[in-house]
């Protein structure tokens, strides 16, 4: 059938998903972004650079490795990840002396140190998102956190576990070499010191075992925009708020941007940060331009103060609260739960009919290649009651029907993480803040004076660019990729190489042969789900139980040169497994470009079949994120560490 000819075959709603999704469509996909950290043009590069370190105070600590050192576990990140999986080592055993956290940022919170833009808020529950509620005895105030609240809150568990003298700011690793004289990984880096950090020292130090937690989205990025450099406003990125140029201050949620009065403010991007940057800054800027590529999913947040009654006699009311209701969260978002299951979060999230599309789920067995069109179909007919009505809500709350026209999201549930908020809508009701859609073409360029889009100038005093991060999934979801170094192995074998052949190939999506005593969080063949956290709080206690039985069969956790290493056969069988159940994913072929689908790379349908097959072990474990446990769980009561080698002494001549 020709491609017109099947589109006017689809039902209006898809015919009109289709014709969005196109328009967004680019043939230069991710190559339409740079990163910041990466950019040849001095100014944006500095747009990457630290805002919130007190070096001065950063300089009078003393540093927690020296060159030439040997440690036991290095984990890269003291973000939500880093702290956990340290926290999850000294609860299996080992020692806060045995671990050395290393961070590029000068603060605790990886995400949450860096995202300090006003209105920040978590978008899961609190309850479940924050780690170890019941070990710190926290209560959050909020349903759903501040940014400030999260970030106070990882510095106080830092402090409880021991781990606030293991962690050395300003570091960055540059890269990891396996060492089979030494059995440890070599680990490069860059230490920061001195005013801004502008004095760069270089140390190394060996690591019997690295644990890559730099989370997923560690690269901001920017469009690839003619002039952009040259904008002679103030001009940052939301991942590094410049508070100097707003006024306010990072500590306050809501906090008063008093320096934008007067101003005329530009805001390019319209995702899950721009829904709760925009209304914060329509209230001081005197004219905001909001640049539109595609619109957000914009749902009811209805944000509460925690009732203490509630929290006593119903959240928290006995031990294994949060575990179970994080799975019950997991369980109702992957359509796991039956209708009359108690829903305990009861929010958004958890009562979307199809998101299970693009995180998996247990409900639809084994989808065959025949079945594919009939299993999109049956995701679309799922999402179709809430996207309607989602669309309705715009019509609804938004006055100006050309604006709100141009503010529905004409794509599935899935594609798009949906976002909530009972003010983002709303604010495009004044009359000083404009909605400049660009029918998902993006800005043209900038100039001195502002941003070109539609071909019309607008003149800017002062340019944020929401415009995100590079994809997690880039590279098959490879963890050097992610993070931007070189990964060594056995034979000098870079893991970058193996990833290129072979496509993601982990055990359990945690671990690969070839790299010993290397571990690392997702994205890639492991449970997904839109609460991280948990993904977290899953693999984070995996890998302290694969390392701490690994040292109890040798002898101890005082021992060294312990090496754990996945075998081929099982990383092979689980990325088989992966592979077969990819096509219960296929409704993400139905997206619109973004981050899910790499702007669009990750749903090429030319593909040769050894990519394909490549491209089908690159995604999440298919049966859910229940799935995944209960696999891991039943791994583990086996007690035998299948498919992993556990050695002492150093074994020559490599795999």
């Amino acid at each position: 059938m020709e491609p017109s000819a099947a589109l006017a075959a689809m039902p209006p709603e898809q015919q009109k998903f289709m014709v969005e999704a196109e328009k967004r469509r680019r043939a230069n996909g991710m190559a339409q972004f740079q990163e910041l950290h990466y950019s040849n043009d001095d100014r944006l590069r500095h747009l990457a650079d630290d805002p919130f370190a007190d070096h001065a105070e950063l300089d009078k600590m003393p540093l927690p490795i020296e060159s030439g050192d040997r440690v036991k576990f290095l984990v890269m990140g003291a973000g939500m990840g880093g702290v956990v999986n340290a926290v999850r080592l000294v609860q299996a055993g080992f020692s806060t002396e045995q671990i050395r956290i290393v961070e590029v940022a000068g603060g605790i919170g990886g995400t949450w140190y860096w995202n300090r833009y006003p209105g920040l808020h978590c978008d899961i529950e609190s309850y479940i998102y924050l780690p170890l509620l019941e070990e710190m005895g926290y209560i959050p105030a909020q349903k759903y956190a501040s940014g400030a609240a999260i970030r106070s809150y990882l510095v106080d568990v830092v402090k409880k576990y021991g781990l606030d003298k293991t962690i050395m700011y300003r570091t960055e690793v540059n890269g990891l070499q396996w060492s089979e004289d030494v059995h440890a990984w070599r680990a490069d880096m860059t230490v920061s010191r001195g005013e801004n950090g502008q004095n760069k020292s270089h140390l190394w130090a060996n690591a019997e075992f690295v644990l890559l937690t730099t989370g997923l989205f560690p690269r901001p990025q920017v469009p690839k925009l003619p002039g952009l450099a040259g904008f002679e406003g103030a001009m940052f990125h939301t991942a590094r708020w410049d508070y100097k140029v707003t006024g306010g201050s990072s500590e306050d949620p809501f906090p008063a941007l008093d320096k934008l009065r007067g101003k005329r403010v530009g805001v390019i991007g319209t995702g899950a940060t721009s829904v709760q940057v925009i209304p914060e800054v329509a209230k001081y800027a005197s004219e905001l331009y909001v640049f539109q590529r595609t619109p957000s999913q914009v749902n009811v947040r209805a944000q509460r103060d925690t009732d203490p009654t509630e929290w006593r006699e119903t959240v928290a009311a006995m031990p294994g609260w949060q575990k179970r209701r994080q799975e019950n969260f997991s369980e109702h978002v992957a359509m796991g739960a039956p209708d009359d299951h108690e829903n305990m979060v009861g929010d958004g999230f958890s009562k979307l009919k199809a998101y299970c599309a693009i995180i998996g789920s247990d409900q639809f067995g084994m989808i065959t290649p025949d079945k594919i069109s009939e299993h999109i179909g049956t995701m679309l007919a799922r999402d179709a009651e809430h996207n309607a009505k989602a669309r309705a809500r715009v019509a609804d709350v938004v006055n100006d029907k050309d604006t709100a026209d141009k503010l529905t999201p004409w794509y599935p549930t899935w594609c798009k993480r949906p976002t909530f908020s009972d003010v983002y809508l709303q604010t495009f009701n004044e009359s000083h803040v404009h909605l400049v859609d660009t029918e998902g073409k993006g800005v043209e360029s900038a100039t001195s004076r502002g941003i070109v889009a539609n071909g019309k100038e607008y003149s800017l005093d002062v340019l944020i660019l929401s415009t995100g991060y590079r994809s997690p999934g880039v590279a098959s979801g490879n963890p050097a990729a992610r993070i931007g170094i070189e990964i060594v192995g056995y034979g000098g074998r870079r893991l970058g190489e193996k990833w290129a052949a072979e496509g993601a190939s982990t055990l359990h999506g945690c671990a690969t042969n070839g790299f010993p005593n290397l571990f690392w969080m997702g994205p890639s063949q492991s449970g997904a789900a839109p609460n991280y956290a948990h993904v977290i709080e899953v693999l984070s206690n995996h890998v302290a139980y694969i390392i701490s039985r690994a040292h109890q069969e040798s002898g101890g956790t005082h021992v060294d040169k312990v090496v754990i290493e996945v075998s081929l056969e099982a990383e092979q069988e689980w990325g088989m497994r992966i592979a077969q159940g990819a096509a219960l994913l296929a409704p993400v072929a139905t997206c619109t470009p973004g981050y899910i689908t790499n702007e669009g790379e990750a749903i090429n349908t030319k593909q040769d079949p050894q990519e394909m097959l490549k491209s089908a072990k690159g995604g999440p474990w298919p049966e859910g994120m229940m799935g995944y446990i209960r696999v891991l769980e039943a791994w583990q009561s086996d007690g035998q560490l299948k498919g992993v080698k556990v050695d002492v002494a150093p074994r020559p001549g490599g795999p």
